[in-house]
């Protein structure tokens, strides 16, 4: 086997390239959809007229409304290929972004956050899972490390970034206007720079030689022979969409409100505890990548054994600091930062390596949807303890439970069931 197929940072420019266009959809994404909620719920909440839950409790709502998009974007993508598909509902994220911001009644706020999670999850997720899955079928692990760095970064920065804004252009109705389009013009680019496949650059998968593709890769033109309805009835697909969703309930669910609950639950001011998510999403930084590397290394199914017991405990430990900042509380805050980025890898890694990369954009298109609405619940879990009950310990050890749920349902699934790239690999071997 080639150096060039184990290295863990030679994609080539273009691979590169798109290593880093996803990495910037998952940027926006988790800004606008998910962490952004601690300054856009209080201050949409403001411009409506209603408590902040309620506007969290929107995003739940939407975010499985949005299923019904992921399901038409899957079949778009499947249709007319990942890089114009991701270029279009970048966009489409971004205008509506802008709505949102603007937005003086709750169903149009709805309606706007339903078509931002759409165009946004649908971009990174759809459309970049399935660029990770046709450029890097057997490096996906450590890849989907670094695309999901992204996610770090915008927990690190993006709501002091939006908090800013606000403060400067008086309000978040001017203030979504620079990440609306910004985000419009990385769809520009990703129209323009992006390819669907490797090959269109002159390139292998995971850029390794002719020689290890020829010998260690499925090459043969062969129709994958999946169907919506031939998925709907592999229990790998439900396995693989539930516990991935539920792992992405726990991290999002997580990070979505980690500075309303340092304020409120553990006595906060506003600049500590959005200082504290900077340095625990820089912290994820490096979790996104060592995850990676260990999912690369040993398997993506013992890497989310060990992220479930991981992630379970950081949660349980935070709970048992009761609301005092003490050495329990930061023992969690770094255990929570290692973890953030490791679900987010799994929504691609956990699908690429039971059915490979062959017919990958039919199989994302059923998978996803699920995992969208699973992952969705995690906005009315917190929304209704915000609202209810106005301690998120509560949460947490909902979302500690469903990490161990995970971490055990886990080890009975068939890893590489319908993997013809890992046939071919352990033929050679």
């Amino acid at each position: 086997m080639s150096n060039k197929k184990q290295s863990l940072n030679n994609f080539g420019a273009a691979g590169w390239g798109t290593i880093l266009y996803c990495l910037l959809m998952f940027f926006f994404y988790v800004g606008m959809i998910n962490d952004g909620t601690n300054v856009l719920a209080p201050a949409a909440a403001a411009n409506i007229g209603v408590e902040p839950g309620t506007i969290i409790q929107m995003n739940g709502y939407a975010g499985m409304l949005a299923v019904i998009g992921f399901i038409i974007v899957g079949q778009i993508n499947k249709k007319i290929g990942p890089r114009y598909t991701s270029a279009i509902f970048t966009i489409l994220g971004g205008v509506t972004y802008i709505i949102c911001g603007n937005a003086t009644s709750l169903p149009v706020y709805l309606i706007a956050m339903t078509l931002c999670a759409t165009g946004m999850m649908s971009a990174g997720y759809v459309a970049g899972g399935t660029l990770v899955a046709n450029w890097f079928p057997k490096k996906k692990g450590i890849v989907m490390g670094y695309t999901t760095m992204g996610h770090n970064l915008a927990s690190a920065f993006y709501v002091a970034i939006l908090t800013g804004l606000v403060a400067v252009m008086g309000g978040i109705k001017m203030a979504s206007f620079p990440v609306g389009i910004c985000a419009v013009v990385l769809g520009i680019a990703g129209f323009i720079l992006i390819r669907d496949t490797p090959q269109e650059r002159g390139m292998n998968p995971d850029n390794v030689s002719d020689e290890v593709y020829k010998n260690e890769y499925f090459t043969q033109a062969e129709d994958d022979g999946w169907t919506t309805a031939k998925l709907l009835k592999t229990k790998e697909t439900w396995l693989a969409a539930i516990y991935t969703g539920l792992f992405q309930i726990c991290s999002v669910g997580v990070m979505q409100q980690l500075v309303t609950r340092n304020i409120r639950d553990f006595g906060m001011s506003q600049g500590a505890a959005l200082t504290l998510m900077t340095v625990v999403a820089l912290v994820g930084v490096a979790g996104s990548w060592l995850i990676g590397v260990i999912d690369t290394k040993i398997g993506t199914k013992k890497t989310m054994q060990g992220f479930g017991i991981w992630y379970a405990a950081a949660l349980v430990i935070n709970v048992a600091a009761q609301g005092q900042t003490n050495i329990l509380f930061y023992l969690s805050i770094l255990m929570i930062g290692l973890g953030i980025g490791g679900s987010a890898n799994f929504t691609t890694s956990l699908p690429t390596s039971i059915f490979g990369r062959q017919g990958f954009d039919k199989v994302n298109s059923v998978i996803f949807p699920i995992q969208g609405f699973v992952t969705a619940w995690c906005f009315v879990i917190n929304g209704v303890v915000t609202n209810v009950i106005g301690n998120l310990s509560y949460a947490y050890l909902i979302f500690a439970v469903g990490a161990v749920i995970v971490t055990v349902c886990v080890s009975f699934i068939n890893e590489y069931k319908f993997n013809k790239d890992h046939a071919a690999g352990e033929k050679v071997h």
